[in-house]
């Protein structure tokens, strides 16, 4: 077993690098390989290997708590601060109406799948203390309205457990894996979809358009002095949070005891609101220029080692011991994605801001833009733009929709 932070954190570089490098190969087994299986389930289940069969230790490893203490708030940050409301705005009222349905679905939908299973199959959700289903489910509603460190964020906040938190990846991943194909699929039949929805594509063009010109006026390499900025920014909003965190926690503690059971008197809880606060603020000032450095860029890489450390706490073996939670995540994604054709063919919305609203919520920054892609290649960007809101959003969204499925989970 190797014992050494250091050593593990090496490893964990090395198996991203690979991870990420097979995936960049467009020839041979590697395109087939990643079409079945998503390289981010893999930057779970390498490092989950690894601890399931006793090389390291992710329990006694102090990488996590390092890592998401220190990474996490300012990866938030560097994804939040390059939100641009003025080019929200200007893609129309569609784009932010389906980003917010894919919300609401996702907010209505957890519960309303709880409830279903939990009373078809009451052993399916039972657990106690940190078993308890609905808070392993919590961190799906941070990833499926946010993104990976909104999920993490909230398995803080709600603490399931080790074996929980594994099934719950499993779920989490297989499932909006299956979502987006069937999206992508829906882009290379768009006409067709476009002609059930009664849709005009037209606007479409004319975004595209747009970005195209925006794109080459906004682009530039990096500097020195653009990547200290970014760190300064990510890690001084870390400091600033954990300062605030560290006021705000005791006193509530101390003096309204009674709000535990909503986390409120969690430290983890403030620092990532006070964080995901901060980067909202930002991205109205010109530090959100940072972002045209690559910001976001950075941010991604403090998420995947985040993602890597979780892996590396899973037990692989609990997986599998409770399937029935698969129905839960099946039922969950079909009453957003039913949600969100109810109200595109109401509103007779393009099947693109469909499919890139639903995929910023369910799937976050990286998924988002290849379901943009999916219709043309400069409009990734939309995916980008709309995937932010939902970093900004997806911890307190997840944190209301895990208050609701703890209230439908007292009822079983």
């Amino acid at each position: 077993m190797i014992t050494n932070d250091a050593t593990i954190l090496g490893i964990l570089f090395i198996i991203l690098a690979a991870i990420f490098y097979t995936a960049s190969i467009e020839k041979g087994f590697f395109p087939k390989f990643y079409k079945v299986v998503p390289p981010l389930l893999l930057c779970y289940f390498i490092p989950g290997l690894l601890n399931s069969f006793g090389i390291v230790n992710g329990h006694d490893s102090q990488l996590y708590p390092v890592i998401a203490r220190y990474l996490l708030p300012a990866c938030l940050v560097l994804f939040t601060i390059g939100m641009d409301f003025k080019a929200l705005v200007k893609l129309g009222p569609f784009a932010l109406i389906m980003m917010f349905t894919g919300t609401v679905g996702v907010m209505v939908g957890g519960p309303v799948a709880l409830w279903i299973v939990g009373t078809l199959s009451p052993s399916t959700v039972a657990g106690t203390g940190s078993d308890e289903v609905w808070r392993g489910l919590a961190t799906i509603a941070g990833s499926w309205i946010g993104g990976g460190a909104n999920q993490t964020a909230l398995k803080e906040v709600f603490e399931p457990s080790a074996a929980l938190f594994s099934q719950m990846i499993a779920v989490d991943v297989l499932v909006a894996e299956l979502w987006m194909a069937m999206l992508i699929y829906g882009a290379a039949n768009v006409y067709r979809f476009d002609k059930f929805l009664k849709g005009d594509s037209r606007v479409i063009t004319e975004i595209q358009k747009n970005l195209e010109e925006k794109q080459i006026a906004g682009q530039r390499n990096p500097s020195f002095r653009d990547y200290i900025n970014i760190a300064a920014v990510g890690f001084g909003t870390m400091g600033i949070a954990h300062l605030f965190a560290d006021i705000i926690t005791p006193y509530l503690a101390e003096n309204y005891p009674g709000l535990a059971k909503y986390s409120l008197t969690s430290s983890f809880f403030w620092i990532i609101s006070i964080a995901t606060f901060i980067g909202i603020v930002l991205s109205i000032t010109p530090l959100r220029k940072i972002e045209h450095a690559g910001a976001s860029k950075v941010g991604s890489v403090f998420l995947y080692i985040l993602i890597a450390t979780i892996g590396m706490q899973m037990d692989l073996g609990a997986v599998l011991d409770n399937p029935g939670l698969f129905a839960i995540g099946l039922i969950w994604i079909s009453i957003h994605a039913l949600l969100m054709f109810l109200v595109a063919r109401g509103l007779k919305v393009p099947f693109f801001f469909m499919a890139v609203g639903s995929q910023a919520n369910i799937g976050g920054a990286a998924s988002a833009s290849v379901v943009a892609a999916a219709f043309h290649p400069t409009l990734a960007s939309v995916g980008v733009l709309l995937s932010i809101l939902g970093y900004a959003i997806g911890t307190y969204c997840g944190y209301l929709t895990a208050l609701l499925m703890q209230w439908v989970s007292q009822g079983f």
